[in-house]
């Protein structure tokens, strides 16, 4: 047993033997070490100790086969049997004769005679059925295509969920394929369309074997399926897979540098039972739908989108049918039952930005089409021109309809009005609803509708009387108090949060950190809920150093959480023109190459800074008022909050405009400065709507490192930020329980 003192520093999962104990309790005595210690209880305890025992025993059985006599099997075996007879003994309901025999103990294989002419050859793999084993494709390896071929043809049932199938991978193991199937054999495929990898010819060619089903995810923007795995069951109980980096293509399992596993369920059931219960999951799931060889031109046509390339005599988007994706047709799903199951026809949607709200509406509104026999009129309503654009663009590719719609925004005037898309401005400029019947329009529906609640929407929406209201919205708390849901007797139809679309990889992760800010709020005008903009402004553009300071800590910042600025695609959200004007001027000083933007800004000069900060001609564009709602840059992969907001509508709106899928990015940094601020400011409410999780203690979260946020995100606070927010939410606590739990 080693000495304490050569025991190394840091955390352990070791049984304490009566031995160590001693020297533990003495080296305690001697104020030598620190130690935590603490009891197992009984189910746990099965793990730990039969490892312990296990260790023991193998140590004695090597010592014995180390001796290189004659006679060492035989030893082995003597003491193997003492302590079964010992265990045994001590367990009546282990009954006798669990010794093992002296000669030729191992069984290899066993097959009954019944309705048999002949033995089966049985062809083993090389590596055992018992011991897991890592294969790293390295020259003194066992093949693994010999392996997948020899666990093939001795299994009883086969699942393999690969990310892409390549024929040239297939081929290498379509002979053994071919014979295990047709010998009864039972063999399931889950695999995608990511990224155009898969062959179709090897989709089909495996749909085609018998006692083969395969199912097959078209849903890329949710569905980013990277597990390799093979899965062979054995009836004999030694079932084994194979999980790592391999995907099914001649490189991957022939000699590319990958790295897989084989797990085997006599070393390790609890991963074997794991494997399986998360692959029938899969195969369960709405994402992954059954293949059969008549939906080869319709998987075809998936990997050549996901390739690039055009399809045959097309130059248009209108020329295919655009289908939901589950979770969307899970929304539609629901407003089917509001309507027809509760005669609620009014009805709310609330889906995080990039999740397609108005792929959604659109959808909704062609099935409601549709069941007209094509008599419906529609009025769609939003606030900013180029989420007109976007929504109408929308609709006539759902619609396969290029002539769909007209709009009526800024310089666009409709010359009908049956299927309108229209501004709240211009609704209001031409008295829209003095025109019109109130109940001409069959559909209306309101995009961003937590803006619903301002005067400008009330003739609106007690004006017309449709058949059906949609509104749509990512954030529908407003920091006003005034309830939109009254609009919706009370509730909502459906709900994608921000977390739950990460989770589903509707959206990239985000990596959030908050910055000690070196400028203190404290002080600052505090009025209507939020802080005075002049004195803002003041404080962060000031011909004193406190401003420069300020920036140049924003530049360090940025330095400090991105890989290369060269990379560096951001928006930096501030607080006036002033202020998004002295930010860009500094960057350009240090060398980063900069623009500062806000509403007024011409189109063709916004235009031009989104395409700049995409070629990467500029690093960083500071807004104000702008891209906050409807406008994106999916390949933005950094945002810098410089400027507290009160209002969760606004920040997780800012916060939407780099969470857009885009490829090359991982994920989007978050860059929030935190300062020391009035005890009004509402820190806990931001980071709950980062987590989303029921029943979470805000302070505890913070406290704890943030355990619970969506899959593969971080919320980091810096020492000094983590203080501020800390003493932020300790003086609210005895002002609203929302900031001890989210409930």
């Amino acid at each position: 047993m080693a000495d304490i003192i050569d025991l190394k520093d840091g955390v352990y999962e070791k049984v304490i033997s009566r031995d160590f104990d001693k020297k533990l309790t003495k080296a305690l005595a001697d104020k030598e070490i620190w130690v935590d210690r603490e009891d197992v209880d009984a189910q746990e305890a099965v793990g730990y100790l039969s490892s312990y025992l296990e260790k023991l025993i193998r140590l004695c059985l090597k010592e014995i086969a180390d001796e290189n006599q004659d006679h060492c099997v035989k030893d082995e075996l003597a003491l193997t049997n003492e302590l079964v007879e010992k265990l045994a003994s001590r367990i009546a309901n282990l009954g006798d004769g669990h010794d093992v025999t002296a000669e030729q103990f191992l069984l290899k294989s066993l097959e009954h005679r019944a309705n048999k002419i002949a033995r089966k050859k049985w062809e083993v793999p090389a590596t055992s059925l018992v011991n897991s084993f890592l294969f790293t494709n390295s020259r003194n390896d066992v093949s693994m295509i010999h392996e997948l071929n020899r666990e093939i043809m001795t299994c009883d049932r086969m699942d393999m969920l690969i990310s892409f199938i390549r024929f040239s991978g297939l081929s290498l193991i379509l002979p053994c394929l071919r014979q295990f199937t047709a010998g009864g054999g039972h063999l399931r495929v889950v695999t995608t369309t990511y990224m155009g990898a898969t062959d179709p010819k090897a989709v089909k060619v495996l749909s085609e074997l018998p006692n083969t089903e395969v199912r097959i995810s078209y849903n890329v923007k949710e569905t980013r399926l990277h597990a390799k795995s093979y899965m062979f069951y054995r009836d004999s109980g030694f079932s084994t897979a194979y999980v790592g980096s391999s995907n099914l293509s001649r490189a991957a399992i022939a000699d590319g540098m990958e790295w897989n596993m084989k797990v085997t369920e006599q070393d390790l059931p609890g991963i074997i039972a794991k494997m399986k219960a998360t692959f029938d999951t899969y195969w369960h799931s709405d994402e992954f739908q059954p293949f059969q060889a008549s939906d080869f031109d319709k998987l075809s046509r998936a990997i050549d989108r996901e390739r690039g390339r055009k399809e045959e005599g097309s130059d248009t988007t209108y020329s295919f049918d655009i289908e939901p994706y589950p979770y969307q047709q899970a929304v539609l799903d629901a407003l089917r039952t509001e309507r027809l199951g509760k005669g609620r026809w009014h009805n709310l949607v609330v889906a995080a930005t990039g999740t397609g709200k108005t792929a959604i509406s659109a959808f909704d509104y062609r099935n409601f089409y549709q069941s007209r026999k094509g008599k419906a009129k529609l009025l769609f309503i939003a606030h900013r021109e180029e989420i007109l654009k976007q929504s109408i663009s929308c609709f006539r590719q759902v619609m396969k309809d290029p002539n769909f719609g007209q709009l009526a925004v800024g310089n666009y005037h409709a010359a009908r009005s049956e299927h309108l898309f229209m501004s709240i401005q211009t609704f209001n400029s031409q008295k829209f609803w003095e025109k019109m019947d109130p109940f001409y329009y069959d559909m209306i529906i309101v995009d961003e509708f937590h803006h619903a609640a301002a005067k400008g929407y009330h003739k609106l929406l007690d004006w017309f009387h449709p058949k059906i209201l949609l509104g749509l919205t990512a954030t529908p708390e407003r920091m006003d108090g005034k309830n939109i849901l009254n609009y919706f007797g009370g509730h909502m139809a459906a709900e994608i949060r921000l977390p739950d679309a990460i989770e589903r990889r509707l959206l990239c992760p985000f990596h959030y950190f908050g910055i000690d800010d070196p400028v203190s709020l404290s002080n600052i005008k505090w009025t209507g809920g939020h802080y005075d903009i002049e004195e803002l402004e003041n404080v962060y553009t000031g011909e004193g150093a406190l401003a420069s300071q300020r920036a140049r800590a924003i530049i360090q910042a940025l330095e400090r959480y991105t890989a290369d600025m060269r990379d560096v695609k951001a928006l930096g959200f501030c607080v006036s023109k002033k202020h998004a004007h002295f930010m860009a001027d500094y960057f350009n000083r240090q060398g980063i190459n900069a623009l500062a933007l806000d509403a007024d800004s011409p189109k063709d000069v916004r235009n031009e800074a989104r395409q700049k900060l995409e070629s990467g001609d500029i690093t960083i564009i500071f807004v104000v008022d702008l891209f906050n709602e409807g406008v994106d840059i999916p390949a933005v992969n950094t945002v810098l909050f410089l400027r507290p907001t009160n209002s969760m509508t606004i920040f997780l709106q800012q916060l939407g405009r780099g969470l857009r899928l885009f490829p090359e990015k991982d994920c989007l940094t978050v860059l929030d400065f935190v300062a020391q601020a009035n005890r009004k400011y509402d820190f806990a409410s931001r980071y709950a709507s980062l987590l989303g999780k029921s029943h979470v203690v805000i302070k505890k979260e913070i406290q704890d490192g943030f355990p619970h946020v969506p899959k593969g995100c971080s919320i980091q606070l810096e020492e000094i930020a983590a203080r501020h927010v800390l003493e932020n939410i300790n003086s609210r606590l005895r002002k609203n329980e929302f900031y001890i739990t989210i409930s």
